[in-house]
């Protein structure tokens, strides 16, 4: 309990009852992964309560201090590149504003750089004698969400979609930042290689809301026609609402697999006042919407995480119209395999009863889509011991989260490993909340100012050179003979 009466002090939380709060709040950090709005953490029952780093920090190498220097006299640079990013963002594969960005960049560092890998990818390599090979990774995409932090960088940007509607567009999930981050340890990497060796990549990559880019990266020959060196380690990192100065690393599970699912009920079209001479797909849609429910309910053992959300119900265009077809999107969250297996079979069981309740022939049942989808993120063990006693010099022991239960949101980093399983993985969370605006929150019985994907997201610009450091620091230490 020292860590949270620490946590409390050094936030100036006074208010009685809140300690039960600040303790839900760690959660809360990791659990606001992008692809979700916060939902508290659900983990597999072998997961431990959140802890601080117990360890005994590394002795500080030798570089420690000119690595922080370097990050600190760029500052104001990366700084001005993260409110450009955030006021220009892009959807997913139309990241080519944001991609041209890092590209410059890269090239301007001395980094051999590849374009256009998974459509809108860039990936820069840095090639220093002999040695282990890093790739760090970072997500480019923004969501369609409209910004509503009163910024003065706040995005006012809509985009077109494909299907022809107007959204408004928004960096709601901290993609700015990852981005920004990367060109930060570009520069820094490339000016301290009298103190590292190896092959450093830097990944920056598209589409992660809805987990189709690293997939697609690899899928358009990452490892083979774009000649990108298999690494020893990849790495990744994510913000999160929590006080910046926070960071949470640790092994084992960090994220669900998920999937997302369109369903397809098909009907007989007529007119509202005689439903009788039609078969309405929205009432077979709403009656699965529960349904589904009772998969998780009464279908799945309690002590496991399963999570069937309806995000979306698309259907008709006028009120005395029965349409022909109703959309339902699906989001499903997982741990094990078999849990999965048992949401999407309950899943069509479901759709195929209720459509042959309402007489449908079976040449006209539901269908359905599986349109993306990812595994549970792991983390490497053996690398989180590595980085942690050397973040411990970064951001103290008590800031230091090194235990804590996996949780239902969801990534697709680990995915760019494609199919080269010896590639050892870590992924660490940034707490990217202003600290006044947080500890203000915790006062106001909140347990964080804003979650991931909501409008009034936003990262503390001082989490801008202190991610840099935290991505530097956890990179350059694998880069060592």
């Amino acid at each position: 309990m020292m860590f949270f009466r620490r946590l409390i002090r050094e936030n100036a939380i006074r208010k009685p009852g809140l300690k039960w709060r600040v303790m839900l709040m760690l959660g809360a950090i990791i659990s606001s992964l992008c692809l979700i709005t916060f939902i508290p953490p659900i983990a597999p029952p072998t997961a431990q309560a959140q802890q601080p780093f117990t360890g005994t920090p590394a002795a500080k190498p030798a570089y420690f201090d000119r690595l922080l220097s370097v990050i600190d006299q760029d500052g104001n640079r990366l700084i001005e590149l993260f409110k450009d990013i955030h006021q220009n963002p892009e959807l997913a594969f139309m990241e080519t504003r944001t991609s041209g960005i890092v590209a410059e960049e890269l090239r301007a560092l001395g980094y051999e750089v590849k374009t256009g890998v998974g459509q809108t990818g860039v990936v820069g390599i840095l090639r220093n004698g002999d040695g282990p090979t890093v790739m760090y990774r970072a997500d480019m995409d923004a969501l369609p969400v409209e910004e509503e932090t009163g910024l003065p960088y706040a995005s006012t940007k809509r985009v077109v979609q494909a299907d022809g509607s107007e959204v408004p567009v928004m960096h709601a999930c901290g993609h700015d930042a990852h981005t920004t981050w990367l060109l930060g340890l570009a520069k820094a990497m490339a000016e301290l290689q009298s103190e590292w060796n190896g092959t450093l990549i830097l990944v920056a990559q598209p589409a992660e809301e809805g987990v189709r880019g690293a997939k697609a990266m690899v899928e358009d020959g990452l490892y083979t026609r774009h000649g990108v060196p298999v690494p020893d380690y990849l790495f990744a990192m994510h913000s999160a609402p929590g006080p910046t100065g926070i960071v949470a690393s640790a092994p084992g599970i960090q994220t669900a697999g998920s999937d997302q699912i369109d369903v397809v009920f098909k009907g007989v079209g007529g007119h509202g006042s005689s439903p009788h001479l039609a078969k309405d797909p929205i009432l077979m849609s709403a009656h699965a919407i529960t349904q589904y429910q009772s998969i998780v309910a009464r279908g799945i053992n309690p002590q496991e995480a399963a999570v069937i959300t309806v995000g979306s119900v698309q259907a008709g265009n006028a009120a005395n119209v029965i349409p022909e077809e109703s959309l339902l999107k699906l989001s499903l969250r997982w741990f094990k395999p078999e849990v999965r297996e048992t949401m999407v079979r309950g899943i069509r069981s479901v759709n195929e009863s209720i459509a042959r309740a309402y007489g449908m022939p079976d040449d006209q049942l539901p269908t359905l889509i599986e349109k993306s989808g990812t595994t549970p993120m792991v983390n490497d063990a053996a690398v989180i011991d590595r980085i942690n006693p050397q973040l411990a010099n970064l951001v103290e022991a008590n800031r230091l989260i090194t235990n804590f239960p996996g949780t239902t949101g969801s990534e697709d980093a680990h995915l760019l490993k494609g199919d080269h399983d010896t590639i050892q993985f870590g992924f660490i969370f940034v707490g990217v909340a202003e600290p006044a605006l947080f500890a203000k929150a915790q006062t106001e019985g909140k347990m964080v100012p804003f979650s991931n994907h909501n409008p009034n997201f936003q990262v503390d610009l001082n989490a801008i050179p202190f991610g840099t450091k935290v991505a530097a620091m956890m990179t350059i230490g694998f880069l060592q003979n």
